[in-house]
């Protein structure tokens, strides 16, 4: 199975903090990026997002199908978003659009086996990875890529 963490793009201050929508900077993000996952992305990439709008006008920017899926929004936790994802049997991969501190707490815990508080800078994603191997699974960083690589 495939994992793919997408941090929202830069957004506005303000509360009330579900409402808050891509400051211009953020949608230029979002764009660079979906373009990316885009042209990287099986066509039968199942997309899972958090039901903020700034999560929403992200995952947008990727011109897919996805669903707003309530437990990984703000307040979830590593074990909500891999469950709500099927780690570590679905049957194909996962995008997940989301926040911080959850994204980088699953991607510790799936690469080093510790939940622990890293940093998933805001558009960039993370692609996680499985695969069988004779002596069982093994997971690995497949790519951390940041939109400002990219140009529109």
């Amino acid at each position: 199975m495939d994992l793919i963490l997408w941090r929202h793009a830069q957004a506005e201050e303000g509360t009330p903090d579900e409402a808050r929508q891509l400051t211009p900077h953020g949608r230029k993000q979002a764009v660079r990026m979906g373009a990316w996952l885009d042209r990287c992305l099986p066509s039968g990439c199942k997309i899972l997002c958090s039901p903020t709008v700034r999560t929403r006008q992200t995952v947008e920017a990727l011109g897919r199908k996805f669903r707003l899926v309530d437990e990984i929004g703000p307040q979830a936790s590593a074990a909500d978003v891999l469950k709500a994802a099927g780690w570590p049997d679905a049957r194909g991969p996962v995008l997940v659009v989301g926040h911080q501190p959850w994204l980088g707490q699953v991607a510790a815990l799936l690469l080093t086996g510790k939940e622990q508080y890293w940093t998933v800078k805001k558009s960039n994603a993370w692609w996680i990875a499985q695969r069988d191997r004779e002596d069982g699974n093994e997971v690995y960083l497949k790519a951390v890529l940041a939109p400002e690589f990219f140009t529109e």
